[in-house]
């Protein structure tokens, strides 16, 4: 009974991950065929096989589906490790932070491209999704800003900490779009996780031996 569970649990997990891979196959390869605005969510169901209450239960909306769930953010217990953590290399650990909670589960290549190419073509989509990615941004501050509160620095004593915090946070998000670009060029058996992780182990290196401006 014990192991039974589990496994039950992983069967519904997959068969959940496959049909909600399977809708967003169909809403984008119809969106980059007719055009986001003259896709409407009955032409998805039907090209996916769903029903109405299915879509609604994977995704709340046409715009929902294209622009594809939101990244997950760290745990509690994760942001508090890292923002009691000791040690200069704000950026090689905020990395590690945020890089440990996004790829849980490897990215369909041909899903992204498809998706990145429907969002930079359509003006609405790259509207939302800049927001989105800014309102992840502004969160994402938070958490640095909190590591600095505890190190001693905080706005009143540092005008100077904010920008540090955003400028961190920028070179996280390059960082990302490197890794991304060199999988896409990789062999198809490389896997995000292997070159992150060795972009981090670079990251740590190019840190670690950059000298203080101050």
């Amino acid at each position: 009974m014990t192991e039974t569970a589990p496994a039950e649990e992983g069967l519904r997990e997959r068969k959940r991950a496959a049909t909600q891979a399977t809708i967003e196959q169909a809403a984008i390869s119809l969106a980059l065929e007719h055009g986001y605005d003259h896709v409407t969510v009955d032409m998805i169901c039907e090209a996916s096989m769903v029903s109405q209450r299915t879509f609604f239960n994977y995704f709340g909306s046409k715009e929902g589906v294209i622009l594809g769930a939101t990244p997950p953010m760290p745990s509690e217990a994760e942001i508090d490790r890292f923002a009691r953590k000791t040690g200069s290399n704000v950026l090689g650990d905020f990395l590690t932070l945020i890089t440990s909670s996004v790829l849980d589960r490897e990215p369909d290549a041909d899903l992204f491209k498809a998706r990145r190419t429907l969002i930079m073509r359509t003006p609405e989509l790259l509207s939302k999704e800049t927001a989105r990615m800014a309102e992840f941004e502004d969160q994402f501050v938070a958490i640095i800003l909190t590591r600095y509160q505890i190190q001693g620095r905080s706005l009143a004593t540092d005008p100077e900490v904010e920008d540090e915090a955003r400028m961190v946070v920028a070179l996280t998000t390059g960082v990302m779009h490197y890794v991304m670009r060199k999988w896409f060029s990789s062999h198809p058996t490389t896997s995000t996780r292997d070159l992150l992780r060795d972009s981090i182990e670079v990251l740590h290196r190019i840190t670690d031996n950059t000298p203080s401006a101050r």
